[in-house]
């Protein structure tokens, strides 16, 4: 495993500065590499793009459309039975507007359950990583303070620590959902 240090830049010129300001502190470019992070929950892992396989907001959908099958059909019943009463109707008629009650009341059901989680905050991520470009030496133990001090000189936020694999010049296993490590030695000067 390698050391690496990071540090996110908002823009590309301005990661590209930095990673000259390190090339002018002895870096080669071998170990300096940049590279955008999308925004949380923008990773695609899943096919249909997103990080995960329930949205949160839609977890308590089932329930909802469960529920509103339920009352939809009853109501949808009595509505058929006070048609057959009323107008003689036929039997079909009452079957029909049962089932098109059910139909109604799960959609119904289920759109207010996924609102529901909605307000509840249940759409939080558990990701910590901010979005932008992220720009990450790979470095020694001995050197790993001055390239935080660079990044953090030349505008970086979130100057990280971390092990990975580094290879043909790059983050190699990077994991935009992994939580970042602050490099704290380098905080707590307010370098």
């Amino acid at each position: 495993m390698s050391l690496i240090v990071a540090g996110r830049f908002t823009t590309f010129p301005a990661a590209e500065a930095a990673a000259q300001r390190l090339f002018a502190n002895g870096f080669v470019e071998e170990d300096v590499t940049l590279f955008f992070v999308n925004p949380r929950g923008q990773h695609a892992r899943y096919p249909a793009g997103s990080d995960q396989h329930v949205d949160p907001g839609a977890r308590d959908t089932p329930k909802g459309a469960g529920k509103g099958v339920t009352i939809g059909a009853v109501i949808g019943a009595i509505v058929g039975a006070g048609l057959f009463t009323a107008f003689h109707a036929s039997l079909p008629v009452s079957v029909i507007a049962a089932g098109v009650g059910a139909y109604i009341g799960s959609l119904i059901g289920g759109m207010l359950h996924t609102r529901e989680g909605d307000r509840h905050g249940h759409l939080s991520h558990h990701e910590e990583r901010d979005s932008g470009v992220l720009l990450a030496v790979h470095v020694s133990p001995d050197t790993q303070m001055e390239a935080a001090r660079v990044l953090r000189e030349c505008g970086g936020s979130t100057i990280e620590r971390a092990t990975g694999r580094w290879q043909q010049g790059r983050w190699a296993d990077f994991d935009p959902t992994r939580t970042p490590t602050p490099i704290s030695e380098l905080n707590e000067r307010g370098a």
